[in-house]
């Protein structure tokens, strides 16, 4: 009995977790509705780099989160914490 909860537990924590993602599309609308707060209108050049700039900066973000760990797994070294030097 306590393993049909275990995994009844397991599978509604995938379920959970699942519906947490983003799809393209809602990316998409949720970077024009930002672009637009700023001021921008759609179809002019200046939206569309506003656009490029959120992405890039999603970008930058997720490059930071994978290589700036900071116990030696990004290129700051093979090191735990700073050094003596």
């Amino acid at each position: 009995m306590p393993i049909t909860k275990l995994l009844l537990a397991a599978a509604a924590a995938l379920l959970v977790g699942a519906c947490n993602t983003t799809s393209l599309a809602e990316q998409r609308a949720a970077d024009e509705i930002r672009c637009r707060n700023y001021g921008f209108r759609p179809g002019t050049d200046p939206f569309s780099k506003c656009l490029m700039q959120v992405d890039l900066d999603r970008s930058a973000d997720r490059r930071a989160a994978r290589y700036d760990y900071p116990y030696g797994y990004g290129p700051r070294g093979g090191y735990w914490g700073r050094g003596w030097w």
